[in-house]
């Protein structure tokens, strides 16, 4: 595909390998004679836009044009120098179905988000919270602007940052972790994440992830697929499991089947890269648990990707309006692999 647009823009494949590394970069291609170059950038405003470097056939009007600029959280998109000038984004009408209202504004608040940690570092005071996790002033600062754009839904939103609101358990909800990875924001180690999770009847159906430190993006939903960066993804067998930091004194369990493991410190990440396939699967068994606000947006992009998530008895995972509660599980490919993994881990 990349040559063939490169062909079709006239240019070279080389000018196009950012696109492959670099999430600010994408390059789409329609039909014959159909490509276009684009790439996400602030304006000196301060507003996001998709910018068209270079096209063939397709317009910053094109529908895959504008899908990519709302997955980025852009607003607008600004065409090449001569060409239509800046054309806004229209975001999906009232009538469209909630998860796909749900994932343009979740992209739109990973944006929002973006900017205020941005803004907030090294602003405020640090504090402590009662479960040892640090508290920064940028994590209000997300908080403030994701649920300025998620409320808008009409939806009830749950957040780390705020006592939980009452919730019907069979309707929709929301839970969000404004600032997944505080602790590695704070230390400037790569990553941390927006993560946020629409729920239906305890089923993650949606959720959108955003690795604020790279720009990497996570999307999916239930009968839509997931992606990551615009590309549809798929777990996959392998031998690297990723886990959860492991608390002071104590070591990280391995399990018998893995020959890698590896340690983030970003919940939301972690389970996105089960989903995309980089990683063969994700437990927390040898803990007390996890957060809902922690795992909803990754577990909704790992069912979405046709992954499995299994608690600790083997059950499908259910989630619930209390991001107080702890949840140990374990996710896979499969329900099988899932298994295996519990097994691999030992009784706990």
């Amino acid at each position: 595909m990349l040559h063939r647009a490169a062909v079709d823009l006239g240019l070279a494949p080389a000018a196009l390998a950012p696109a492959v590394s670099d999430p600010a970069y994408r390059v789409l291609a329609g039909g014959p004679g159909q490509a276009v170059l684009l790439r996400r950038q602030w304006t000196v405003e301060g507003t996001p836009e998709a910018v068209v470097l270079a096209a063939a056939g397709m317009g910053p009007d094109s529908p895959a044009v504008q899908a990519t600029a709302a997955a980025w959280g852009c607003e607008r998109v600004r065409d090449r120098p001569g060409g239509r000038g800046v054309l806004p984004v229209a975001p999906p009408p009232a009538t469209a179905p909630l998860t796909e209202r749900f994932l343009a504004s979740a992209a739109l608040a990973a944006t929002r988000v973006e900017t205020a940690v941005a803004l907030a570092r090294g602003t405020g005071e640090d504090r402590v919270k009662l479960d040892g996790s640090p508290s920064l002033a940028a994590d209000e600062a997300a908080h403030t602007a994701a649920v300025g754009v998620l409320g808008a839904l009409g939806v009830p939103v749950l957040s780390e940052e705020r006592p939980d609101v009452a919730v019907d358990p069979d309707g929709p909800w929301i839970v969000l972790d404004p600032l997944d990875g505080t602790g590695n924001f704070r230390a400037g180690l790569p990553p941390w994440a927006f993560s946020a999770g629409l729920v239906l009847a305890g089923e993650p159906i949606a959720g959108v992830v955003v690795d604020l430190s790279s720009g990497r993006r996570w999307s999916g939903a239930a009968g839509a697929g997931a992606r990551r960066d615009d590309v549809p993804i798929a777990p996959r067998p392998g031998t690297t499991v990723v886990v959860p930091s492991a608390p002071g004194g104590r070591a990280v369990g391995v399990p018998t089947t893995a020959r890698r493991i590896r340690v983030t410190g970003c919940t939301a990440v972690e389970i996105c890269l089960v989903a995309d396939g980089s990683a063969a699967g994700w437990h927390d068994l040898d803990r007390s648990g996890t957060h809902v606000h922690d795992v909803a947006g990754g577990l909704a992009v790992l069912a979405a990707a046709g992954g499995v998530a299994l608690t600790q008895d083997g059950e499908p995972l259910r989630l619930h309006p209390d991001t107080g509660m702890l949840i140990r599980f374990a996710a896979a490919g499969t329900a099988e692999a899932t298994r295996e993994l519990m097994a691999a881990v030992g009784p706990r």
